[in-house]
């Protein structure tokens, strides 16, 4: 099957348009550096060493022969043309997925995706001298897509290390080894094609991709260095035809170590937690925040009673920095907090008031579930009235109870509410619809739409290009630069 990006064994179908694009760049390449770089003459040696230690995993469970087992289907279908579901049909048992994994301690723990050994009533693990054992589950990651198998061999198995992912650059030799198609231990090589890819799988996604070739069957198994260390997991490819189009991706060990070993030791993760809710900062908003850069995560809201409140983040602030390391996005900052050990004390750099940097001390705590999470989110903020601003081509009104019932907005909102908009203007551009409450121009609150009009007046007036507004949109709020129209 085909899809935009799948689950290598079998998992959960993931999709995110690509762009290609070739960019090639002229430098001088001097001899010494073209050959540190050359290719090994064998990955024989390395190989031998390295497959003992790799093993094929093998899941049974009950299937109904309607969703169920059409959508163990659709893991392999393409993703713009899946089949239809068949005809309700009796339970039956059989193969769920055919996976990889690979052994991190002589005693036999076992490390794999979560997506292969999903609601499997048996789990089987297979070395490569075709020895078979029942595997027990220790415990699972599903924001991960990891999980921790244990089997009770009868004497000490071969083992591989963890390696540094992070020391990883691009063009870096690696090796794949796993189980395509059910065939058993398969080696392929290739080199590192991009770091730190996003391809919506989770809330932590920080992929490796590379060229090794990667199939159906592959999803868990092991990624090395030229130490033979593991510096990924396999997990999903980009697959048009439904086999290796030289496009894979593997979760970095950075990442997989840490959730592996808490598997290890208590059969779940806890996660540090911040408790803000943040966006990205595209190049309007840098220049509407007096960045230099866009880069950062923006603060849209903070957790009542979170750690972020209590150590003085405030809504509108960019973090900068983290625990010393640069935050170059929003969306690499929810790894970098849950990788951090609750309870611990973090410096946060934050960027404030479009004029200074401003360190502050977090101490993380544990990052709740769901269900604790929705009951902590903080309340609507209260939301105003209003009047037209040309300048971004919207009108705004104050929060009348007719306007409130139209909107379906809060009684105890207070803001600005936009009621009309120029389709070809600076805010309908920006994706500002009618019903947005703005409760914040430049990270000053306001009240009412004639308050709201006038701050943007005077932003307007001081010479800039921009004005940030934070915006309630279905009880979210999200911030959003526009441009003024000249």
């Amino acid at each position: 099957m085909s899809s935009l990006a799948q689950r290598s064994g079998g998992g959960l179908l993931l999709y995110r348009p690509f762009i290609a694009m070739l960019a090639v760049l002229l430098v001088p390449l001097t001899f010494a550096q073209a050959e540190a770089r050359g290719a090994p003459d064998s990955f024989a040696d390395l190989a031998e060493e390295l497959l003992p230690a790799v093993v094929n995993i093998s899941t049974t469970q009950s299937l109904q022969q309607n969703e169920q087992a059409d959508n163990f289907e659709e893991f392999f279908e393409d993703f713009f043309e899946r089949r239809g579901r068949p005809a309700p049909d009796q339970p039956r048992r059989g193969p769920s997925a055919l996976g990889s994994g690979f052994i991190i301690d002589s005693s036999g723990y076992v490390v794999t995706n979560n997506h292969v050994i999903a609601d499997a009533d048996e789990i089987k693990v297979i070395l490569q001298d075709d020895r078979s054992y029942d595997a027990e589950l220790i415990g699972r990651d599903e924001k991960t897509d990891l999980a921790l198998l244990k089997i009770e061999p009868d004497e000490d198995l071969p083992a591989v290390d963890w390696g540094d992912s992070d020391a990883l650059r691009i063009g870096d030799w690696v090796i794949a080894i796993g189980n395509p198609f059910g065939l058993g231990g398969t080696v392929t090589a290739g080199i590192v094609s991009a770091r730190a890819r996003d391809i919506n799988a989770g809330p932590y996604d920080d992929f490796i991709q590379s060229d090794a070739a990667i199939n159906r069957g592959n999803s868990g198994g092991p990624m090395f260095n030229m130490d033979g260390e593991v510096v990924g997991v396999n997990t999903a490819i980009f697959s048009p035809s439904g086999g290796s189009v030289g496009i894979g991706f593997a979760i970095p060990s950075h990442l997989a170590r840490n959730v592996i070993a808490q598997l290890r030791e208590t059969g779940e993760v806890k996660r540090g937690w911040l408790g803000v809710r943040i966006q990205s900062v595209n190049d309007d908003l840098a220049e509407g925040l007096g960045l230099d850069e866009a880069s950062g995560a923006l603060v849209a809201s903070v957790t009542p009673g979170g750690p972020a409140e209590e150590a003085g983040i405030r809504r509108g602030d960019v973090i900068l920095r983290f625990d010393g390391r640069k935050v170059p996005d929003m969306r690499r900052l929810p790894g970098m907090v849950a990788e951090t050990r609750i309870g611990k004390a973090v410096a946060v750099e934050v960027w404030r008031d479009k004029s200074e940097r401003v360190e502050l001390e977090v101490v993380l705590g544990e990052l709740p579930d769901d269900s604790e999470l929705a009951a902590l989110t903080e309340p609507a903020p209260e939301m105003g009235s209003g009047g037209q601003v040309e300048e971004l081509g919207m009108t705004l009104s104050s929060l009348t109870p007719e306007l409130r019932t139209e909107y379906g907005l809060d009684e105890d909102l207070e803001g600005a509410v936009v009621t009309d908009l120029d389709p070809y203007g600076p805010a309908a551009e920006k994706d500002l619809q009618p019903g947005d409450v703005v409760i914040e121009v430049d990270s000053d609150p306001v009240t009412d739409a004639q308050e709201a009009a006038n701050r943007i007046k005077q932003t307007e007036e001081e010479g800039h290009r921009v004005v940030t507004l934070l915006v309630m949109r279905g009880g979210e709020p999200m911030w959003v630069a526009v441009p003024f129209q000249r």
